[in-house]
């Protein structure tokens, strides 16, 4: 009578071991590719391939622009902008800022409550660094269920330690999108401006930078009141950047 329960129960146990194995299987993974990339420039990222394939499958053709630039020919300009406008903590955090994780937080559950109460679906705002968006770019998809930002926490830590903050904005400049099959700040020079990264002024670069948190969206509304108000607003900012 008692040795099924104590199957059961060994049963159990061993499906949890594997359960362990597997996901610190895969956060040795994520560590590995991460220190690959402090050498070797990653080529895409999971949030570009999904992208890669809806435009294929909704347009049954691929138009994308995207060259790899290295810091050095990216003009300081868009770093300067866009962690004025993204995370102008970027150079003194660990990769996480906990204030902001909590506000965006408390923020998303009075937008849920709200929508809840018109039978609306809530409109989330997020609290990410520029670490943490590069994160979820690389690696990731974009829901938002708790594992998968628990997820997104470790492979930014894993960042931040195996990475200089260099290397981290490096990367994210050049594979962040800013519009339908454009990613990265060449591709978006060339696109919006028609000069090179290189050659981004101030203006131009703050543009860029306040179009990231919806770049589809602004690149069909070029004459925004909202987008050249905000660039005003980044342009006035960027001299109290500290690049790293």
């Amino acid at each position: 009578m008692k040795a099924a329960p104590r199957r059961g129960l060994a049963k159990l146990l061993r499906l949890l071991a594997l359960l362990l194995l597997v996901i610190l299987a895969l956060q040795l993974y994520f560590v590995a590719r991460i220190g690959l990339m402090a050498v070797v420039d990653p080529q895409s990222t999971t949030f570009q391939r999904s992208e890669m394939r809806r435009i294929l499958g909704e347009q049954g053709r691929l138009a994308w622009s995207q060259t790899w630039q290295p810091m050095s020919r990216i003009s300081a300009n868009l770093p300067r902008a866009v962690i004025a406008s993204e995370d102008g903590g970027f150079t003194e955090h660990h990769g996480i800022e906990w204030d902001a994780v909590e506000q965006a937080w408390n923020r998303n559950q009075r937008a849920e409550a709200r929508a809840t109460r018109r039978g609306r679906a809530p409109k989330v705002v997020g609290g990410s660094t520029i670490s943490q968006q590069l994160a979820k770019n690389l690696f990731l998809s974009g829901e938002r269920r708790i594992a998968r930002k628990a997820q997104e926490a470790v492979i930014t830590l894993a960042l931040e330690a195996l990475l200089p903050k260099s290397r981290i904005l490096e990367i994210y400049l050049n594979h962040v999108e800013w519009g339908e099959g454009v990613f990265g700040a060449q591709a978006a020079a060339r696109h919006y401006f028609r000069v090179d990264a290189a050659q981004l002024g101030r203006a131009q670069a703050a543009r860029l930078a306040v179009m990231l948190p919806a770049p589809k969206r602004f690149e069909k509304l070029p004459t925004s009141a909202y987008l050249a108000g905000r660039s005003s607003a980044i342009q006035a900012r960027m001299g109290d950047v500290e690049l790293p």
